[in-house]
């Protein structure tokens, strides 16, 4: 039975003005979808290399496992050596680009490594010295800690950055503290305040004394 429309509204709209709309609408939404996508691709990006950076600044450090110093003259610290490892979790840190903030009552000073090959030296005003403990480094990658068993000193010359023009020897005096603050490329920081002897009685130039 044929039914019979008496209403043009009950009509379904046929043609290609109706095709052209639909293919439109599906096309918006195809793209919208695409930008859509694309966005939440590049957040979720950000976000990851974000978290990973946070992840690294707080388990790429190291660990200070000990440190002393070195008498120098007018009793005072001319150096301070520091023995760093891995911190727990950690990845390889490589301390050739590693730095340390130094901050005493007088002086404030950034100071990068200065060293290859185990050279021996206390450092410079600016340099810190590094050398590795003797049957710790068996792969022979000098300045970086990629083992657990890794160990190196860290030796800043205490009396190159608080010297004066007028007692350019003189170190930390007596009682005196330093905050250290060690930096890896990637950084995450270690922390370390180190306070002098209250007194060096009976102590010579170049013993070591305990921090």
């Amino acid at each position: 039975m044929r039914e019979i429309f008496n209403n043009d509204d009950d009509r379904g709209q046929v043609g290609i003005g109706t095709l052209i709309v639909f293919i439109a609408m599906v096309l918006v939404a195809a793209i919208a979808a695409g930008v859509l996508v694309n966005t939440a691709g590049f957040l979720q990006a950000t976000a990851e290399d974000a978290g990973q950076e946070s992840v690294d600044k707080v388990t790429n450090r190291v660990e200070v496992v000990n440190q002393h110093g070195t008498v120098g003259v007018n009793d005072t610290i001319a150096n301070i050596t520091m023995t760093v490892r891995l911190a727990a979790g950690s990845s390889a840190v490589d301390l050739n680009t590693t730095s340390v903030k130094y901050l005493s009552d007088s002086e404030v000073t950034t100071l990068t490594n200065s060293s290859t090959n185990n050279n021996i030296s206390a450092g410079t005003a600016s340099e810190f010295n590094l050398t590795a403990v003797k049957g710790t480094d068996d792969d022979g990658s000098f300045g970086v800690l990629n083992s657990g068993s890794d160990r190196y000193e860290l030796t800043i010359n205490a009396s190159a950055i608080e010297g004066t023009d007028d007692d350019k020897y003189d170190g930390l005096d007596t009682g005196s503290k330093v905050q250290l603050d060690i930096t890896s490329q990637t950084g995450g920081t270690t922390t370390l305040i180190v306070t002098m002897p209250q007194q060096l009685a009976g102590k010579e130039q170049g013993e070591p004394v305990k921090l």
